[in-house]
C-alpha cells in the first residue's frame, strides 16, 4: 500500500512539473488531449509486464488495502494453517492436505517452476481437470512471476497452441496422455515452451523435458527459498498474474489480463458480502467441478475460499456426465454454484423419477411444491424476512423439502448460486418451490467474475442481484423504458487485453468504465435485470461462449447449396442451426423465389439430385441432398474448437432470408432475433425432448 502512493505522489509530481514547464513557456495553446492521458497513470495496460492505477475509493469496500496473492495466502495460513484447505478422492480414501501444507506445496512448485526456466510474466499454461495439481500449478505460476493461464480442457490442439503462444508460455501442467497429445502436436509451433509436467497417470513414454508431478515437485524441493523470495517481494498489487481467455465475436480468444489486486480485492469484497463464515467460526465447504479456465470456477473455488478458510473438495472428472451429485453427498457443500446447464440437469432428472413414484407421493409433491413455492415468493418480496413460516410450510419442508435437498447433496448448503449463463425462470421457479433458493449472479471475465450477486434478503426472480459494495454501474445510452448498456466500475475491472490495446480501448472508455455489451435496467430497489446481447455471442446453457459468425460462415463455405445459415444455442444445451438455400430473386421486389439458382441446380446434378425447386429439398425432403449437407456440417464440426461448437441439428427452410421478408436489414445483416421469431416452431422443433425411459449420456454434447 505505501509504494501505491508513493507511486501516485510521483505521477502528481511529473504531471505538476509538466503543467509549471507548460504554464512558463506562456503558450496560451489548450493542452492537447494526448498530454493530458500522459499526466494521469493509466486505469488500463496491453503489455504483460505493465501497472495500472488500482481504483481505490475513499472508503467502504472500495478503500481496502491491496494485497499480492502471497500476501493473502500468507495470512490465510496465519490464520487457518490448520484447517483443511483441499480434499480430494483417490479410490476409495479421501485425502485432504492444509493450508500449510498447501502454502509449502505453492512454495515448492514455484522453485521448480524457476527451476525449469519461467521467466517473468511469461504463462504457465493449465490444461486439466479440476484438481489440487491444478490449483498449485496456478497459484505457483504466479508466485514465482509468471501467469497463471487455464486452458480449456475441450480446445483442440490448435486452440491449445494460439493460447500457449499468446501468453509466451514457458511451461504446460497437462492432466493425462489425452491432453498431452494435444501439445506435443503443436510443440514445435511453441518456440518458448521449456517443459511439461504430466499430473495424473503414469507418462506412457519418456520424452526430455516431460515429468510427472513427483519428479516436477523433486526439482525444487531442496533449492534456496532466496531467489523466490526475491521474486515474491518485488511483485505489486497492481501487476498482472492471471491470464483468462475470452472469446470474441470473431477471430480469437483475448487474453484477459487481471492482477493481484483484481483477485485479492474481489474475493475479499465477495466473501465479505455474500457473508461467507471464516474458518475460526464454521468453516465453509465447495466443491469444485465447473472449468477452471473459466473466472467464475477461479474466483470461487481457489481465491474466495481461500479468502475465508473455506475446505475445497474436487468431483470426479465425469462430474457432468452424473458423477457429480456423488460428490455432493459424500461432501454436502455449504455454498454451491452451478451453471445453468447444471439446475437444468437437476431439474429434468428429478421430474424423470418423479413421473415413476406413487400417486399418493406425486400428490404430496405437487402440494409441497406449490406450498414451498407461496411461501418462497413471499418471502422474496418482504426482503427474507418473514414474522413467522405457515404451518403447512414447516410440514412440506419435514415431509418433502429435507428429503430433496439431502438426496442433492444440498442438506447443508445455505447459499446456491447460477451464473455465466442466462436461467430460465422455470428453472429458478421450479427449484424455489423445492425451497431451494437459486441466487443468481451476473459478470464477466474482464470484472474478475461477479458483478451483482442475488442474496437471501436481497433476491427477486429474474434479477441478477445488486451491486457487489464498491463496485458502480451505469446504464449507457438508455432508451425510454431505461433499457442501455450495462457498464461497470470498480477494482475488479480488468487491466486490459495482453498486447491488444485496440480491443481493450473498445471495452474500456475514455474515462474507464467497462462496457460489458450486455443490455439491461435498474429497478428503483438496485435490482439489475438483464435485457438482452448487444454483441451477438451464444452462451450456451452449459455457459460456453460461442461467436456465431464464424461458423455459420464455415458452414457456408463447407455447402456451397447454402445461401444462409444462422446459429442457435443461446441459453440451450446445444447448436442447431438454421439454412436456407440459393434461390432465384424477383428482381422487382428482391423477394426469394422457389426455383433454385442454376449454380444450386448444377451442384444438385453432381450430387445426384434432380431438384429444381427449394420446396423439394426444404425439411428434408430429398435424402441425396440432406446426406450432403450432413456431410458438409460433419466436416466442419471435425474442425469445431470444442464439442460444444458443434452443430447437433439443422434443418433446411422453405424460402430464403431477404430483405422485404424482415430476416435482413439494409445491409444484409442478418436480424437475428427476428429470425429467432419468424422461425420459432422450428427452433423449438429442435429442442423437443424425446422422452425416453433414460437418456443416454451421450445424447448431450458434453461441455
Amino acid at each position: 500500500p505505501s509504494m501505491e502512493t508513493t507511486e501516485e505522489e510521483t505521477q502528481v509530481y511529473k504531471w505538476q512539473l509538466r503543467f509549471k514547464t507548460r504554464s512558463q513557456s506562456m503558450s496560451a495553446q489548450r493542452p492537447d488531449s494526448l498530454s493530458l492521458a500522459v499526466a494521469k497513470p493509466d486505469l488500463w495496460t496491453s503489455s504483460g509486464d505493465g501497472e495500472v492505477k488500482l481504483r481505490m475509493g475513499e472508503s467502504g469496500f472500495a478503500s481496502e488495502p491491496p494485497l499480492t496473492v502471497d500476501q493473502m495466502f500468507k495470512t490465510a495460513v496465519e490464520r487457518f494453517g490448520s484447517y483443511t484447505a483441499l480434499g480430494w478422492k483417490e479410490g476409495e480414501q479421501t485425502k485432504t492436505i492444509n493450508y500449510q501444507e498447501y502454502y509449502q506445496a505453492c512454495r515448492t512448485a514455484a522453485k521448480s517452476f524457476l527451476k525449469l526456466g519461467l521467466e517473468r510474466y511469461h504463462g504457465v499454461g493449465i490444461l486439466g481437470f479440476n484438481s489440487a495439481e491444478w490449483f498449485i500449478s496456478d497459484i505457483a505460476a504466479i508466485l514465482a512471476g509468471g501467469f497463471a493461464v487455464g486452458i480449456y480442457t475441450t480446445n483442440s490442439p490448435d486452440a491449445c497452441q494460439y493460447v500457449a503462444e499468446n501468453c509466451k508460455a514457458n511451461i504446460i501442467v497437462v492432466e493425462n496422455h489425452k491432453q498431452l497429445q494435444k501439445i506435443l502436436q503443436v510443440q514445435d509451433k511453441l518456440p518458448h515452451l521449456k517443459a511439461i509436467i504430466q499430473y495424473k497417470d503414469a507418462l506412457k513414454e519418456k520424452r526430455p523435458n516431460l515429468y510427472t508431478w513427483t519428479e516436477f515437485m523433486e526439482l525444487g524441493r531442496d533449492e534456496p527459498d532466496t531467489k523466490l523470495d526475491d521474486i515474491i517481494t518485488i511483485q505489486k498489487p497492481n501487476q498482472c498474474c492471471t491470464l483468462i481467455y475470452t472469446s470474441g465475436t470473431t477471430g480469437q480468444p483475448k487474453g484477459v489480463m487481471l492482477s493481484h489486486d483484481n483477485l485479492t480485492w474481489t474475493a475479499f469484497a465477495v466473501g465479505r458480502y455474500v457473508r461467507l463464515a471464516e474458518a475460526t467460526k464454521s468453516q465453509e465447504i465447495v466443491v469444485s467441478y465447473l472449468p477452471l479456465s473459466h473466472i467464475a470456477a477461479q474466483m470461487v473455488d481457489i481465491w474466495v475460499t481461500m479468502k475465508v478458510g473455506g475446505a475445497t473438495y474436487f468431483a470426479q472428472p465425469d462430474a457432468l456426465k452424473g458423477s457429480l451429485v456423488n460428490t455432493m453427498r459424500e461432501v454436502r457443500p455449504t455454498a454451491f454454484m452451478g451453471v445453468p446447464r447444471v439446475w437444468e440437469k437437476m431439474q429434468e432428472k428429478m421430474k424423470s423419477v418423479g413421473a415413476k413414484s406413487s400417486t399418493v407421493r406425486r400428490k404430496v409433491a405437487v402440494w409441497a411444491k406449490g406450498v414451498g413455492l407461496q411461501t418462497n415468493l413471499s418471502k422474496m418480496n418482504q426482503n427474507g424476512a418473514m414474522a413467522r413460516t405457515p404451518m403447512n410450510y414447516r410440514l412440506a419442508k419435514k415431509l418433502v423439502f429435507k428429503k430433496v435437498r439431502k438426496a442433492l447433496g444440498l442438506d447443508r448448503c445455505t447459499k446456491c448460486y447460477t451464473g455465466a449463463a442466462p436461467i430460465t425462470k422455470d428453472t429458478l421457479e421450479f427449484f424455489l418451490s423445492l425451497d431451494i433458493p437459486v441466487y443468481e449472479l451476473y459478470g464477466m471475465s474482464e470484472s474478475t467474475g461477479p458483478h451483482t450477486i442475488s442474496l437471501p434478503d436481497a433476491f427477486r426472480l429474474t434479477s441478477v442481484g445488486k451491486l457487489i459494495p464498491g463496485c458502480e454501474t451505469k446504464i449507457n445510452n438508455p432508451d425510454e423504458e431505461g433499457n442501455g448498456e450495462i457498464c461497470f466500475w470498480g477494482r475488479h475491472v480488468f487491466m486490459g487485453y495482453l498486447n491488444q490495446a485496440d480491443k481493450t480501448e473498445d471495452a474500456l472508455d475514455t474515462e474507464g468504465w467497462l462496457h460489458s455489451g450486455d443490455l439491461g435496467k435498474q429497478d428503483d430497489n438496485g435490482f439489475l435485470f438483464i435485457t438482452g446481447r448487444i454483441k451477438e455471442l451464444i452462451i450456451t446453457a452449459g455457459g460456453e461462449n460461442i461467436p456465431p459468425v464464424p461458423i455459420e460462415d464455415a458452414v457456408k463455405e463447407a455447402v456451397p447449396l447454402v445461401s444462409n445459415a444462422m446459429l442457435i444455442g443461446d441459453k440451450r444445451k446445444f447448436l442447431a442451426m438454421l439454412l436456407t438455400i440459393k434461390c432465384q430473386v424477383n428482381g422487382d421486389t428482391g423477394a426469394p423465389e422457389d426455383e433454385l439458382m442454376p449454380e444450386a441446380v448444377e451442384l444438385c446434378r453432381k450430387l445426384g439430385s434432380n431438384a429444381m425447386r427449394v420446396s423439394e429439398i426444404a425439411g428434408g425432403r430429398d435424402p441425396v441432398i440432406h446426406a450432403a449437407i450432413q456431410e458438409g456440417i460433419n466436416r466442419v464440426n471435425e474442425k469445431a474448437t470444442s464439442n460444444a461448437q458443434r452443430i447437433q441439428k439443422w434443418t433446411i427452410l422453405n424460402q430464403d432470408f431477404s430483405i422485404p421478408g424482415g430476416e435482413l436489414g439494409p445491409t444484409m445483416k442478418l436480424k437475428r432475433p427476428v429470425v429467432m421469431k419468424m422461425y420459432k416452431e422450428q427452433v423449438e422443433n429442435f429442442y423437443k425432448e424425446v422422452v425416453t425411459p433414460s437418456t443416454p449420456d451421450n445424447s448431450m454434447p458434453p461441455k
